[in-house]
């Protein structure tokens, strides 16, 4: 194996094969249902763009394109896009209504996995291993990554849903950014979150899973 490769990295780890497919499961299915989420929002406030453009699906490929493919390929982690396009819909705040609609998806889908995990913990005994870890470290994973997805996409940095929703609702913010320094600046800014902002919100994601696990747990 390639050594530094996060493949083979995660494969020489414990548990490495269930751990890799848990990965790459959660974080392609995560990708998707963040993405539908913009665009079931977005024929709510009355924007058919995901429909005619045929991004209504639930082909991964559609949502992640050749680029992020690549990029999940090399590192293990990847992007999707929706097309909305504002200007079709309805209400003042549409646009922010749509943006918050991803990072509402992935709480929905970390307050699942918790809710599952939590089961899985309290009933392990009558489940049994090795199927009861498997779906521990599944539920887990879904968990604490759907939350860092969450955070991260509502930091306040183009091209991330938090600069939609704040842009919406603060146009004087949107001007800041369409400028041509401001086009550096939003590059920047989002080379800087992307590098660092994991060091913070990982371990928060992580401490918030296991307490919610723990708790659910505690039922059983």
């Amino acid at each position: 194996m390639l050594n530094g490769w996060w493949v083979a990295d995660v494969l020489n780890s414990q548990n490495g094969t269930v751990y890799l497919v848990s990965w790459i499961v959660v974080v392609v299915g995560s990708i998707v249902l963040h993405e539908l989420a913009h665009g079931w929002a977005a024929i709510y406030k009355g924007d058919r763009t995901p429909i005619e453009l045929g991004h209504m699906t639930w082909n991964p490929l559609v949502h992640m394109g050749q680029m992020s493919l690549i990029l999940f390929l090399v590192f293990g982690i990847a992007f999707g896009a929706m097309p909305v396009n504002p200007s079709r819909m309805r209400g003042r705040y549409a646009d922010a209504f749509v943006a918050v609609a991803g990072p509402a998806m992935n709480v929905l889908i970390a307050l699942v996995c918790i809710v599952l995990a939590g089961v899985v913990l309290g009933l392990g005994n009558k489940i049994g291993d090795p199927l009861a870890s498997n779906l521990f470290l599944f539920f887990t994973t879904g968990s604490w990554l759907n939350i860092v997805l969450c955070v991260f996409n509502l930091l306040p940095v183009p091209p991330l849903d938090g600069s939609r929703i704040l842009g919406n609702l603060y146009p004087a913010y949107n001007r800041l950014w369409m400028s041509e320094n401001g086009q550096w600046m939003a590059l920047g800014a989002f080379i800087l979150v992307f590098i660092f902002a994991g060091d913070f919100i990982i371990p928060i994601a992580m401490s918030i899973t296991s307490l919610g696990v723990s708790s659910v747990a505690s039922i059983f």
